[in-house]
């Protein structure tokens, strides 16, 4: 009996699924922070290749 009574209340927690939903959001707010800082550090290496093409053109004038 008091197996089927353990059985019972960890069939009807809820908790445990609480805690997974939670995993989940965390881990998609933190794969649109990757992919945010993923692309500002593409953005940013262009501006200074950039930069840095047009200093070295103005320095051959």
């Amino acid at each position: 009996m008091p197996m089927r009574n353990l059985m019972k209340r960890i069939a009807s927690d809820i908790s445990g699924a609480t805690a997974v939903e939670y995993g989940l959001i965390l881990a998609l707010i933190f794969m649109a922070m990757i992919a945010a800082v993923q692309n500002f550090g593409i953005e940013t290496i262009s501006m200074w290749t950039n930069v840095s093409t047009k200093v070295e053109g103005a320095n051959t004038k």
